[in-house]
Order: C-alpha cells, then structure tokens, then sequence
C-alpha cells in the first residue's frame, strides 16, 4: 500500500459514559496522531468522538470528518479538523468513510456505532472490500455482540467464517497491532 494510512474509527457521541471509555478514546486518538495515521470519524465534537479528534490533533495527526448535514447541529461538527465534509444523508456519509478508510476500528458506542459496525461486517461478508475491523473490547462492551454473532451461526443464519471477520483487541494500544494481523489487508 502507498501512502498514509487512514483508519475510520466508529464511536459514541455521548459524554456521559465509564472512564475506561473516554480514556480509551482518548488514547487512541493519541496513538493515530503519533503514528502519523489519518483519522477519519463521525466529524462530531462532543462524546468519544470529539475526545478521539482533539487527542489525535493534539498529537500532532490529520483528522477527517465526515458529518451529515441534520447532524452538525445535534453533535455540534468539529470545526479544528483539517478536513470537514458535510454530506446530504447518512448513507452518504458511509459511503464518503469506507472510501477514505483502509481499516475500520470500533470503540464503545451506541445504535449508531452498532449500525457502522454491523454494516462494515456486511460488507467485508459479502466481498464488497476486505478490509481489516478491529473491535476495541474495553471492559467487555462488545461481548454481547460477538455472542449474538456466535447465536446466529449456531442457528445456521451466519457461516461460521463471519467470526473472522472481527479482531477483538482491548485495549488502543493494541489496536494497530490488530491491523497487521488482521485476516485482511487494507
């Protein structure tokens, strides 16, 4: 691969939430920026999101965000990223960050990130790009999905190939790590 890396990182947009949560995003956002790797996110201000830009611009990385215009207002857009883009619908906004991405990483998040994350995974099933998805499993947030997946291949509606399409790490510090080991390549 030439160039920078770009990874797309899926997380909540709430405040509110454990300290393990904050401070895993806030680390990740930290070790992207060192790294020199582009960030490419939701394109909000606030919750994990805001905390995962400005640890990754404080550290000195380029960050990407991709916000659609009935959402600038309620998450309140980033506006010290280097790269705004505003698009028309959410679809779009998926879109504009699978193309810029070349590996997904999820931190704890709401029915947003559960959407981002499942639809990825639908994608990478399907082939319609293979591209390493990292789960960042902070105190177990994604166990209960990796068992619905679990559920859903012994119930015979997912193969049981679909497990490999996730790499579980737990902590940022594993994520890139994750990447390189991950059964795809970006």
């Amino acid at each position: 691969m030439n160039g920078t890396l770009s990874v797309c990182v899926f997380c909540g947009s709430r405040s509110a939430v454990a300290t393990p949560f904050r401070t895993a995003a806030t680390r990740l956002g930290t070790i992207l920026g060192e790294k020199g790797i582009d960030l490419v996110y939701g394109g909000g201000r606030i919750g994990l999101m805001g905390m995962l830009a400005d640890a990754t611009l404080a550290a000195g990385g380029r960050v990407i965000g991709i916000i659609p215009q009935f959402l600038h207002e309620i998450e309140i857009a980033h506006e010290g990223v280097q790269e705004l883009v505003i698009t028309k619908t959410m679809h779009e906004r998926k879109e504009q960050m699978y193309r810029r991405s070349d590996a997904f990483v999820v931190l704890p998040g709401g029915l947003g990130t559960f959407d981002e994350t499942v639809e990825v995974a639908t994608h990478i099933q399907l082939n319609r790009f293979r591209r390493p998805l990292i789960l960042v499993d902070v105190d177990g947030y994604w166990q209960p999905l990796l068992d619905l997946v679990r559920h859903g291949v012994r119930a015979g509606f997912i193969g049981p190939e679909s497990l490999d399409i996730f790499t579980v790490v737990h902590r940022p510090e594993e994520v890139l790590d994750g990447i390189s080991r991950a059964q795809f390549t970006p």
